[in-house]
């Protein structure tokens, strides 16, 4: 499931399995390129993994509470825990092995 979320539903959700939380700004070219690679990623692992959007300018106390400095921002979670965080445009590959070696 890809999903762009609010804060409410970013914490409904994050505890729940597996989730890669995409901190992004609708402002930046790399986040968008992101968008199209998640996207992919979800028809690949969207079954074992929720990915969620999550809009940096509009969600302010997310972004400070997981101490996001840039954006793209790539966090993996795993039952509302930190596994693994990735800046920067990211390519699909690298995403699913990533997921993959959770699973």
């Amino acid at each position: 499931m890809l999903k762009e979320v609010t804060e409410k539903e970013f914490r409904e959700l994050v505890n729940q399995g597996l989730v890669l939380a995409d901190f992004f700004s609708s402002t930046c070219g790399p986040c968008k390129m992101l968008s199209f690679v998640l996207a992919d990623v979800d028809k690949t692992c969207g079954d074992k993994a929720t990915i969620l959007k999550v809009d940096f300018d509009k969600n302010k106390e997310l972004v400070e509470e997981y101490e996001v400095s840039g954006y793209p921002t790539l966090i993996l979670m795993k039952d509302g825990k930190e596994l693994k965080r990735l800046s920067g445009l990211q390519q699909k590959p690298l995403i699913v092995k990533m997921l993959e070696e959770q699973m």
